[in-house]
């Protein structure tokens, strides 16, 4: 055991000088709890498994402290001087420290990052978001209700016309918010500038038609920084101001791609996908960290909206109760997460982005897990596979949304309306994720 990282019941941590984390530790054979703890502050501080004679004084005052354990449900509480993490509003830097070399440790079977507060000094170093949902609400002209998108399927191999037509049918079914799905790039058949300039022509189009303004998010992430960056500023020529966000995915980009994102174009929605998070997230998983602890991350590096997960009502794994909490925490000036409350101070709101096997007929089961309407909400196949096509399964998502605002059942409204009522009955017999839960 690393006896200087124990200070059990050290209220000092939590005056504001401290980043506080709180690890499920799992030791591995017959490695004590507090023993693990000890291992953990360390690696993930300033230690080495055996001392070193290169220590000075402040670089101890740089250690990890562990100032409370919970036996029974084998959690651990540490505190990190928040001067040891990189004062240019590294978010990558974290990581590297909290959930970094640490899992690797041959004495733990498990190791999972669930919770996690920055103090008020530290947020100052943080961008936080700059270009919020609000803006696109005023943009879009679209206030109380989620803001209605589509994710562009099949995912990959559609020509870039081809694309762009499936953009134009949403748009012109009165749907908001297209996205390019996480591995669109610049393939040999969709060339990333031919697909810009194609989406143009259709938003111009399907804007002309329904008087109504559209959004569409391009995926800018790249193999390299100037690739990245050319992709952006692409886009930023081609398009309308406000009427595009940048995607970056944000787990296999990376957290620098993330935040060179945010710093180089502060004007712009940023689209925070967080494809591959499960191999970290799922509460099944053993080592990783949370989706919560993920959700504040993207928040505090500048994200305008991070994917938050379905709450058990769509395909993707995750708790209501986790989802719930993490989109929140998202969102609010002052958060409670599963462990801590977090003041953000100036920092911005994150909206949630719902997406995973969402369609017309979850859009009121999921409004009432959440609670309100401050997200984005994108389907996929919940459009395209619409029996009359995709303008059809925008229109049926408008209309659902709207019986929702006049707080009439979809199946009442759907009398009027030939397109609900068709989605109504092609989802209800291939049996959607809302019919899994009530069964549950």
């Amino acid at each position: 055991m690393q006896k200087k990282y124990i200070q059990l019941g050290n209220e000092e941590v939590l005056k504001g000088t401290h980043l506080l984390a709180v690890f499920k530790v799992i030791p591995y054979g017959k490695t004590d709890l507090l023993d693990a703890a000890s291992e953990i502050a360390a690696e993930s501080s300033n230690g080495s498994n055996i001392e070193v004679n290169t220590a000075t004084e402040f670089s101890d005052s740089m250690g990890g402290v562990v100032y409370k354990v919970e036996e029974d449900k084998g959690l651990v509480y540490i505190a990190y001087p928040w001067r040891m993490f990189d004062r240019a509003g590294n978010v990558q830097n974290i990581v590297t420290f909290l959930a970094g070399n640490v899992f690797g440790m041959s004495s733990l079977a498990g190791l999972k990052l669930l919770d996690i507060s920055f103090p008020p000094d530290m947020l100052e170093n943080y961008d936080g978001s700059s270009y919020t949902i609000d803006e696109m609400r005023k943009y879009l002209n679209a206030y109380d209700r989620p803001i209605l998108g589509t994710i562009v399927k099949p995912k990959i191999g559609l020509k870039s016309a081809e694309y762009a037509d499936v953009c134009y049918n949403f748009w012109a079914g009165g749907g908001d918010f297209v996205k390019n799905d996480e591995p669109q790039a610049d393939q040999d058949f969709a060339p990333f500038t031919e697909t810009v300039d194609l989406v143009k022509e259709a938003m111009d189009k399907a804007e002309t038609e329904t008087g109504q303004t559209k959004v569409h998010s391009f995926n800018v992430s790249a193999a390299d920084f100037d690739t990245m960056i050319e992709r952006a500023d692409y886009v930023q020529k081609i398009m309308k101001p406000d009427s595009y966000a940048f995607l970056v995915d944000g787990i296999t980009a990376g957290w620098t791609a993330v935040q060179t994102i945010r710093r180089r174009y502060p004007d712009v929605y940023l689209h925070f996908h967080r494809a591959g998070h499960g191999a970290f997230t799922r509460e099944e998983n053993p080592i990783g960290f949370s989706v919560l602890v993920l959700t504040k991350l993207a928040r505090l590096a500048g994200a305008s909206g991070i994917h938050t997960g379905t709450s058990g009502i769509g395909k993707m794994s995750g708790s209501q109760g986790e989802d719930v909490t993490s989109a929140n925490s998202a969102l609010g000036k002052i958060t409670k997460g599963h462990f801590f409350e977090q003041d953000w101070g100036d920092l911005k709101k994150t909206n949630p982005i719902i997406s995973g096997g969402m369609n017309p007929v979850l859009l009121r089961p999921f409004i009432e897990a959440i609670g309100h309407t401050d997200f984005i909400i994108t389907m996929g196949a919940g459009v395209h596979s619409h029996p009359d096509g995709t303008k059809a399964g925008a229109a049926a998502v408008v209309q659902a949304c709207t019986a929702w605002k006049q707080d009439i059942s979809i199946e009442e409204y759907s009398k009027n309306y030939p397109e609900l009522a068709r989605a109504i009955e092609f989802f209800n017999a291939h049996e959607t994720q809302a019919h899994k839960v009530e069964k549950n």
